[in-house]
């Protein structure tokens, strides 16, 4: 997982593709019944719901496809070397995370905490492509299995743990959420999600303030 071109990122996008697999759960499986991360998904939740399959609302998935559209296009601009631009983009994500925690608590509305989950899932997106860590993009799988099934496991330089430990990763993720969602509810969900933010955060300025080459590495 750590190499010198990329140094500590893997392992802290390894954090974020947890972090994905509880905030999806925590909007999913919540009340608001769309996924904020997962956009594939989401398409298709829509397309269930526009063509009136098992009363789903068009109007989560539409909430949270324009905020994911948003933090994506906010991510684009965030600057900073590599591990700046991590513990800067996680740090936002976090505000955004303790927003959607804030609305669970104190807003009826269902919907909107996918406002700011969403928003924090297109962010983190953008971030993590600018990182350009290969393999663990935190969010789809579809790419990841296609190569971990397609491509020579020996002689990958570590690609292939990399693509394991993400769907790991995901699972994990998923599956604590829908755990607490189930058995605790949507704000302790969140709250873990916003308390894994903080420490990639913490743990990506601490590591680029002791510099290295991974901060300005091959993004490849």
């Amino acid at each position: 997982m750590h190499d010198r071109a990329h140094g500590p990122l893997p392992p802290l996008l390894v954090v974020l593709t947890l972090v994905t697999g509880l905030v999806d759960a925590a909007s999913y499986l919540g009340p608001g019944n769309a996924f904020v991360a997962n956009q594939t998904g989401n398409v298709v939740l829509l397309g269930f719901a526009v063509s009136g399959a098992h009363r789903l609302s068009v109007l989560a998935p539409v909430i949270a496809l324009a905020s994911f559209v948003v933090g994506a296009v906010l991510g684009r601009r965030l600057p900073g070397d590599r591990g700046r631009l991590l513990a800067l983009g996680a740090a936002i994500e976090g505000v955004l995370a303790a927003a959607a925690l804030a609305a669970a608590l104190f807003v009826s509305t269902v919907y909107v905490p996918l406002v700011p989950l969403g928003l924090a899932m297109g962010l983190q997106n953008a971030t993590v492509r600018k990182l350009g860590v290969p393999d663990v993009n935190t969010t789809v799988l579809t790419t990841t299995l296609t190569g971990l099934m397609s491509e020579p496991i020996v002689g990958a330089k570590g690609r292939a743990l990399r693509r394991v430990i993400s769907v790991v990763a995901l699972f994990a993720g998923a599956a604590a959420g829908g755990l607490l969602v189930t058995f605790a509810g949507l704000p302790p969900t969140i709250a873990l999600a916003t308390v894994l933010l903080a420490a990639v955060s913490a743990t990506a300025y601490v590591l680029a303030r002791r510099g290295g080459e991974w901060l300005t590495g091959a993004k490849s």
